[in-house]
């Protein structure tokens, strides 16, 4: 019986010993760089590529990957979670309202980094956010994600009609002082948001583990993305968002998320503890 564990202990690191060699040649081979993303997640992640592409291994899928182009851009989605809704926990988006719009509103102009935007619920969340606190017209949105699809999904504005439901509720919820339907047009079962609101959104790759600082922003909104980072990445992010902000600029992070340790961690101090939303230390 101990040759048996012994056995199924070898499996389990030889797996991981192959997950590793995968990232490394992800990275060499496309510059996707998952290295420092935390294991546990990953593992999942890999044999659900492994799944979709038909691959009795990691070894497979690294070959199948590395000399096809079109399947890495099918397994790609895999490694970055595209997992949102508009309004999500929307008592961070009413905490936004009361407490970070009246500062922002006290700027000339505005510059805002939604990082890991995915599809772009958050971004056209915060859009409408401002739109109604009066600050969208002098805002500039960067959303950026590192899966070309997710930021071409996210630029289309465009969304089951079936999911409108939840998203309104969570509009509501969040302090909206209309009605969600005013922003978006129905058709053919789909939910198309303002073109309007587009103009203030740029979109553009970038990767929060090997790409510099892009802009100053008076905000970042960086939410459930840190919770699939090591602890070095995490930081080496959160310095990211450091530099980028203004004087006492304001950062939010996901419900499971925090600052509690790392490099960064005496750089912010809470906002609003409970939704995560913090504030640059002077």
């Amino acid at each position: 019986m101990p040759g048996v564990v012994f056995a199924a202990v070898n499996e389990e690191a030889l797996f991981d010993l192959e997950v590793r060699l995968l990232l490394e040649a992800l990275f060499q081979r496309y510059h996707h760089d998952f290295r420092d993303y935390a294991l546990a997640s990953v593992r999942r992640r890999v044999r659900q590529a492994m799944q979709r592409l038909e691959c009795e291994s990691v070894a497979d899928l690294q070959n199948l990957v590395l000399h096809e182009p079109d399947a890495f851009a099918q397994a790609l989605p895999f490694f970055t979670v595209q997992v949102s809704e508009m309004f999500r926990d929307p008592a961070y988006f009413l905490a936004l309202r009361e407490h970070v719009a009246p500062v922002l509103r006290t700027y000339p102009s505005l510059k805002i980094w939604v990082a890991g935007c995915s599809n772009g619920e958050e971004v056209w969340s915060l859009a409408i956010l401002l739109a109604e606190e009066g600050l969208l017209e002098r805002t500039l949105i960067y959303a950026t994600d590192i899966n070309p699809q997710a930021l071409r999904a996210a630029e289309s504005a465009t969304y089951e009609a079936r999911r409108v439901g939840g998203f309104s509720k969570n509009y509501q919820a969040a302090g909206g002082t209309g009605s969600l339907s005013d922003y978006y047009s129905s058709a053919y079962g789909r939910a198309v948001f303002d073109r309007h609101l587009r103009k203030h959104v740029v979109f553009a790759d970038h990767s929060l583990a090997t790409d510099a600082v892009f802009s100053e922003v008076h905000l970042v909104s960086c939410r459930n993305v840190l919770i699939y980072f090591n602890a070095g990445l995490q930081d080496r992010a959160i310095g990211l968002f450091r530099e980028a902000l203004v004087h006492r600029g304001f950062l939010g992070l996901g419900s499971r998320e925090s600052l509690r340790s790392g490099a960064n961690a005496n750089a912010f101090e809470p906002l609003v503890a409970a939704q995560k939303l913090f504030r640059k230390k002077a």
